[in-house]
C-alpha cells in the first residue's frame, strides 16, 4: 500500500521559548513542519529541515501560502489583537485544528485572577476559535521556570543578590519543555481536540526558596533582598512595560499566604512526571554563573 503523506503543521512563535521546543518535537516525531516567521534572521536558528515560512500575525493574507495544506496550526498570539479575527477566519477556512497557547485566567486562584491585558485577548481568541467551529486544544501553562534566567540571571551573576517584591509569594514555575510537549502531542493526536489543559510544574515554591534553588544548584550563595511595590515599580521604571509590572505585583499580592495552584496535567498528558524547578535549574545551570574567571 502507498504511504499516506502526513501533513505539514503550521508553527506560529516558532523561534518563541514554546515553539521552538514545538518545532523540534514534531520533526523528531516524524512530523513535517512549516515555521512562520516575519524575520529572515530568525529563521537560521531553525532545522534545516524545516520550511520556513514568510507571514505575520498583523497581515493575515500573509498567511494564507502558509496554511495551505496545514493539517494543524500551533498558534501563538504575540501581536495587537486587531487583526485576530481575520486570522481566526483564515484557519477556519485553511486547516481543521488549532492549539492554541493561551493562558490559565479561568482558574480559580488569586494568581490568575487579577485585572491581565493578557489574559484579556487570549480569552477574546478563544471565543473567536470556538465560534469558528475549529478543533481546539487550549494549552494554559501557569508562571514559566524559564522567568528565572529572565528575571534574575543577570543580578545573580553580578553580585549574588535578587533585589525582588514579594519573596513569600508562592507560585509553581513550569518548564516550557513540558509545556511544548504537551501542544506537540496535541497537534498529532485527534485524542486531544478539545482538551482544555491548564499546566504547572511538580511543586509550589516561594520567589525566595526558587533563588535559593538556584544558589543551590549553582553551588553559590545568592542574597534575596525584598523589594517593596513601589520600589519595584522604581527598579524596572523605562525597562519593563508599566502594565506587566502592575500585573505581576497584583498577581504576586493576591495569593500571599496561601500555595500555588499546582496541576498533574504534564502527568496525565504525557504519562511522566514534570520536570521540576530544581531540574530546570540544573539544565540551565551555565546561565547563572559568572563567565568572567577568577584572578
Amino acid at each position: 500500500m502507498p504511504r499516506t503523506e502526513v501533513p505539514p503543521v503550521l508553527v506560529t512563535g516558532a523561534t518563541g521559548r514554546v515553539g521552538r521546543v514545538v518545532v523540534d518535537l514534531l520533526m523528531d516525531a516524524g512530523v513535517p513542519v512549516r515555521a512562520v516567521t516575519h524575520r529572515s534572521e530568525a529563521a537560521a536558528t531553525l532545522p534545516a529541515d524545516v520550511e520556513v515560512v514568510t507571514g505575520d500575525l498583523t497581515v493575515p493574507e500573509s498567511l494564507d501560502a502558509g496554511l495551505r495544506g496545514a493539517g494543524a496550526v500551533f498558534l501563538v498570539w504575540t501581536v495587537p489583537p486587531a487583526t485576530a479575527p481575520a486570522v481566526v477566519e483564515r484557519l477556519a477556512v485553511s486547516t481543521r485544528r488549532v492549539v492554541f497557547l493561551s493562558s490559565p485566567h479561568r482558574t480559580p486562584h488569586p494568581f490568575f485572577r487579577q485585572p491581565n491585558p493578557m489574559a484579556v485577548l487570549h480569552a477574546d481568541i478563544e471565543r473567536l476559535i470556538a465560534a469558528a467551529g475549529l478543533e481546539t486544544t487550549v494549552i494554559r501553562p501557569g508562571m514559566f521556570a524559564s522567568n528565572a534566567m529572565f528575571w534574575w540571571a543577570t543580578a545573580i551573576r553580578a553580585d549574588g543578590v535578587v533585589r525582588w517584591p514579594y519573596g513569600a509569594a508562592e507560585t509553581a514555575p513550569v518548564d516550557e519543555r513540558d509545556v511544548a510537549a504537551v501542544a506537540a502531542l496535541a497537534l498529532c493526536q485527534d485524542e486531544h481536540a478539545g482538551g482544555d489543559y491548564v499546566l504547572t510544574g511538580p511543586e509550589s515554591l516561594s520567589q525566595a526558596e526558587q533563588v535559593s534553588i538556584i544558589g543551590d544548584v549553582v553551588g553559590r550563595r545568592i542574597a534575596f533582598e525584598e523589594l517593596s511595590p513601589d520600589e519595584f515599580r522604581r527598579e524596572t521604571e523605562g525597562s519593563w512595560p508599566r502594565p506587566v509590572v502592575d500585573m505581576l505585583l497584583a498577581a504576586w499580592g493576591a495569593t500571599m499566604g496561601r500555595p500555588a495552584f499546582v496541576t498533574s496535567t504534564v502527568l496525565d498528558v504525557l504519562g511522566s512526571a514534570p520536570r521540576s524547578f530544581r531540574q530546570f535549574v540544573a539544565d540551565h545551570a551555565t546561565v547563572f554563573i559568572d563567565p568572567t574567571p577568577s584572578r
